[in-house]
């Protein structure tokens, strides 16, 4: 492999987003429970048609074969927390575009994981450069706590956009929320910048309107 993508983020003189505190650990968040992984049954399909050119599905074995980047990027948590120099290892997101055309048309994406849960991303931050499918952490596979065996990684938005257990893309051309940016499940906002608002903002954190909730 090349040397690592550093994302931007790692380069700003204060790394750390207002209000956001410093952790060395790795605080494990998320709903519902671990799924169990079988690779003989495990599959990523990237759909739908017209928006793709043909749906396209890969096995454990072919998503594995793909070729490999690593990312250098911090990690912000809605819920304050910000862990620095993370060294991500899988598959960049625009690896993709190797195996679907994707019509100018599709503006978003829904990336879908295990258990139903999902989570939308405006389509130039999920093709980001530092953008990838993470299945390394720090040199180490990841935990099923933290998302074995793959992860979406998007270090410049907050983490629950990165999401776990991933399972497939679908391209959209109108954005709609995934699982935490549903109104009953916090009205998390619908993008989440941390940096959004300067030194003395506080990142996009829920949508207008939300009370706010916990991951």
């Amino acid at each position: 492999m090349d040397d690592p993508i550093i994302s931007p983020d790692t380069q700003r003189q204060e790394r750390l987003p207002p209000r956001q505190v410093l952790t060395r650990k790795w605080p494990v968040l998320h709903a519902g429970f671990v799924p169990e992984f079988d690779p003989s049954t495990w599959d990523f399909t990237v759909f739908p048609i017209p928006l793709v050119n043909a749906i396209r599905r890969f096995t454990w074995g072919e998503f594995t074969a793909l070729p490999r980047t690593r990312v250098f990027a911090d990690m912000h948590c809605v819920t304050r927390w910000s862990k620095l120099d993370n060294l991500w290892e899988g598959i960049a997101t625009r690896e993709l575009l190797q195996h679907v055309t994707v019509s100018p048309r599709a503006k978003f994406v829904m990336v879908h994981c295990e258990y139903g849960f999902s989570t939308n991303l405006p389509i130039d931050d999920f093709f980001a450069e530092d953008s990838l499918f993470a299945m390394k952490h720090n040199g180490d596979d990841l935990t099923p706590d933290h998302g074995y065996p793959v992860r979406l990684v998007v270090p410049r938005l907050y983490a629950w956009k990165s999401a776990k257990w991933v399972r497939g893309v679908e391209f959209m051309e109108d954005d709609r929320p995934g699982f935490w940016e549903r109104w009953e499940n916090g009205g998390y906002h619908m993008r989440g910048d941390p940096w959004s608002g300067g030194p003395d903002g506080d990142g996009q954190r829920f949508r207008d309107g939300s009370q706010g909730g916990s991951l």
